[in-house]
């Protein structure tokens, strides 16, 4: 009793995070919106910053805890910024598995979407989320503020990551798509690429702060892009999305001529999963992704940034990094016919 036992009691109810002690959808806001600064990442300085965070820090720590093998992505060969990447929502991992999982090309020229009641409450998260993810702040309820800064960013040439169901995964299946991604793909015609992201939910779900001991494995899938037809609404087009996804899943999980035929003959499974009780859809919703390759994490020949050339002061200083600008997607034009 006494000092010591007050300052534990206080210790215990304080928040440190300063996160507040409810949901922060049945939170009523008590202050009015106000601008994020994220401009800063996009300068040349910011893109150092990004660089150095993403290269010797992100993409090292995230591959010494999970094994990621990534699939698919000479999808995007042909395809030349800016697109739209959607992906299933299922950890705190995702947005790293994803940004350290692009091309260098695309990585250097993609932005985060992040809600900006979780990542941008306070200062010092909002600057770690912003250098590691070039993150943007999107409001869970939608809003012009929000449509505004990703507008923006696609005309400037930026390619968008958005998780559009809004939230993480509470049984590891996919939940309802917001429209958000559907209309801004229809308004900046830019093509939607879905990536299936596997196994971040059963690395690390919701409750924990870091993933799993063992290096779980983690799968990253491209799918092929997705175009908004002449006059499709939203809604119709945010359903396409949705299921287009849930083909990609499927085809990670079965193969590329199963869901082909399953989807000819109508059998492909709604990415939402089996309507049954809860349990049953987390268990299956955990069954492991597959076994760990559990290689090294230094190994060089499969490390795709190992051969990429760094950035250079000089290049920096000319306004951006080598392999930026238009030049580094015209693909293939050296390779063999």
């Amino acid at each position: 009793m006494g000092i010591a036992d007050d300052v534990r009691q206080v210790a215990r109810g304080w928040r440190w995070t300063r996160r507040p002690l409810v949901p922060a959808s049945v939170e009523r806001e008590l202050t009015a919106p106000h601008d994020f600064p994220t401009s800063w990442i996009r300068t040349p300085l910011g893109k150092a910053a990004r660089e150095v965070a993403q290269r010797w820090a992100l993409g090292p720590v995230l591959n010494y805890e999970v094994d990621v093998e990534i699939t698919g992505a000479d999808i995007l060969k042909p395809l030349k910024p800016p697109v739209i990447f959607v992906l299933n929502h299922s950890s705190h991992l995702d947005a790293a598995t994803i940004v350290t999982s692009l091309p260098t090309e695309w990585r250097r020229k993609a932005a985060v979407g992040a809600a900006a009641d979780y990542f941008f409450d306070v200062w010092y998260r909002s600057v770690a989320t912003t250098l590691f993810f070039n993150a943007f702040p999107i409001a869970r309820g939608g809003g012009l503020r929000s449509a505004r800064l990703a507008r923006k960013l696609l005309a400037d040439g930026w390619s968008l990551v958005l998780f559009p169901e809004g939230t993480r995964t509470k049984d590891g299946w996919i939940g309802q798509f917001r429209t958000g991604a559907a209309w801004l793909a229809i308004e900046a015609g830019v093509p939607v690429v879905p990536v299936a992201l596997t196994g971040t939910y059963q690395a690390m779900p919701r409750g924990r702060s870091w993933p799993k001991p063992g290096r779980p494995p983690v799968g990253v899938r491209f799918g092929t892009p997705i175009w908004a037809e002449d006059g499709e609404r939203p809604q119709s087009f945010s359903d396409r999305l949705r299921l287009g996804l849930g083909a990609v899943i499927e085809e990670d999980r079965t193969g590329w001529w199963q869901t082909l035929r399953a989807g000819a003959e109508g059998e492909l499974l709604d990415p939402g999963g089996p309507q049954v009780a809860q349990w049953r859809r987390m268990w299956e919703g955990s069954r492991p992704a597959r076994r760990s390759h559990a290689r090294s994490v230094w190994e060089p020949e499969k490390d795709e940034w190992s051969h990429e050339a760094p950035w250079s002061a000089g290049e920096l200083l000319a306004g951006g990094f080598p392999g930026e600008g238009p030049e580094a997607f015209d693909a293939g034009d050296d390779e063999e016919p």
